[in-house]
């Protein structure tokens, strides 16, 4: 399935094609309260002008094709953009995906699950995406409550009409349950930050992330500090609004996982407990927290519809590279800028990081520009991230699990077909490596991964990469026909680069 980083799909896996999400281009924020005084809350809404209206953005999905040594960055490739006519051969780094967008708004101009579109630079050569934003929701808002004020207004004049208020006399005595919506809202947000990443050029975008530990470490996706890898800039804002600077740790491109650290970071962090994904259950409930279209502190709430699915994701640009994910579904509110938040349990705890959505050709909300939410979410399972996150922080690269074969990126449902030919005309099973010594040999289709249906390449690789080198799986193929299963002990590659 492809999918949309916030941002882009990339090769599909057959099954279902989800994007990853892209945020939209930071801009300046004005300073927030001294001394760690909570963000003032927002007054109500203004009246709206008369057709105003948000501007979407739009976000494209295409079929990806090509072949990659499964479970090894070097041999994801992401399929091209030329369709099915696409050579069938991947590489790592493997091509940018036709059309897939990220979460968030970061990474190569482009956030995971909608393609990054900068706004027109301002004087002072900084994006305005995140005012923009709030100003065409705050006049959307307005132009609502105006026009009702002024009917009550006339029919008062006119019919005498009367209207009630109700008591505020006991709001601030309103005791809400710890475990409501609101209460893990009010518990989650203060360990949440909004990221800006800026690159030397000047491009950029914004994401979400949320504390790991008390050492000042922060878990984001890889597309939102993409950006910033190569001496950019780093900013990471709290809800009440102290800001701080940052710096990358490490990042996994295969896996879409980063970590950064707070530069001075205070001593009183807390830290997001981190829940079981393997134990999350279709139909339990989510609260996602991020930066939509660079609103901070954005909560939604939705349902997990699905597990493990299959996403491949970029940000469509022409030196992308794939991610592959077997992803957490969920219909809970998705869109650029959420990419890197946590996407969190009824009780409050992390089950997943936002990572990608899943838009419509036509941008989802009928326009161009940024696609947005249309309920197809997805998320990277936890125990999968904290485990890149620990070995980010340990040793500063991502250890891949693979088994040493390249099989195809087509799009397909039968299937993931080990390739007659390597990458780069290297032999397609690697020599000593997990799949030779269990037997595999070129023209094999693999169509299960212990209980796992596998039905495509891209499938292959995430089912893979959410297991650790020295795990023991079993693979069922067809060979001639035949139904064979073996077991294969999976071997390891250290970093995305060959």
């Amino acid at each position: 399935m492809s999918t949309e980083n916030e941002g882009t799909a990339v090769p599909p896996a057959p099954s279902a094609p989800p994007v990853p999400v892209e945020s939209p281009a930071a801009s300046p924020q004005p300073p927030g309260p001294q001394g760690g005084a909570p963000t003032p809350p927002p007054p109500s809404t203004p009246p709206q002008m008369p057709g105003a209206a948000p501007e979407p953005a739009a976000a494209h999905t295409g079929p990806p094709a090509g072949h990659a040594s499964a479970g090894s960055p070097e041999g994801a490739g992401a399929p091209g953009a030329h369709g099915p006519g696409a050579p069938t051969h991947g590489s790592w780094p493997p091509p940018p995906p036709t059309t897939p967008a990220y979460g968030d708004g970061g990474g190569s101009g482009a956030g995971w699950g909608s393609s990054y579109q900068p706004p027109a630079p301002n004087p002072g050569g900084r994006r305005g995406g995140m005012v923009a934003a709030v100003l065409v929701a705050a006049l959307v808002a307005g132009g609502i409550g105006g026009g009702i004020g002024y009917t009550l207004a006339r029919n008062g004049d006119n019919g005498g009409s009367t209207t009630v208020s109700a008591s505020d006399s006991g709001a601030a005595q309103v005791k809400r349950d710890p475990n409501s919506i609101a209460g893990v809202a009010t518990r989650a947000l203060p360990s949440t930050v909004t990221i800006e990443a800026e690159g030397t050029s000047g491009q950029g975008g914004t994401g979400t992330g949320f504390v790991f530990d008390t050492q000042g470490h922060i878990v984001t996706n890889n597309h939102v500090v993409a950006d910033a890898v190569d001496g950019g800039k780093l900013t990471a804002t709290f809800p009440n609004g102290k800001k701080y600077d940052a710096e990358i740790v490490g990042h996994a491109q295969g896996y879409d996982v980063a970590v950064i650290k707070l530069k001075n970071a205070p001593n009183d962090l807390k830290p997001l407990a981190l829940g079981n994904s393997d134990q999350v259950a279709v139909g339990d409930e989510t609260i996602a927290i991020g930066a939509p279209f660079g609103l901070s502190n954005t909560v939604t709430t939705g349902i997990i519809s699905a597990k493990n699915r299959p996403v491949a994701s970029s940000d469509g640009s022409q030196d992308s590279k794939a991610s592959y994910m077997s992803a957490l579904q969920t219909d809970a509110s998705i869109n650029p800028g959420n990419s890197g938040g946590p996407l969190l349990d009824a009780r409050g705890a992390v089950i997943g990081i936002n990572s990608a959505i899943q838009s419509s050709s036509s941008g989802g909300l009928g326009g161009s520009g940024q696609s947005g939410s249309i309920g197809l979410g997805f998320a990277i399972p936890i125990n999968q991230a904290a485990y890149v996150a620990k070995q980010l922080i340990k040793t500063g690269k991502p250890v891949y699990a693979r088994i040493g074969a390249s099989v195809s990126l087509d799009d397909s449902t039968n299937g993931a077909k080990i390739t007659d030919q390597g990458v780069g005309g290297a032999s397609a099973v690697e020599a000593g490596g997990p799949a030779a010594k269990a037997g595999l040999k070129p023209g094999d289709v693999i169509t299960r991964l212990d209980d796992h249906v596998i039905d495509s390449g891209p499938t292959l690789i995430g089912q893979i990469w959410t297991h650790k080198p020295g795990d023991k799986v079993t693979i069922t193929y067809q060979r001639d026909g035949k139904e064979h299963m073996v077991d294969v002990t999976l071997g390891a590659r250290v970093g995305d680069s060959s």
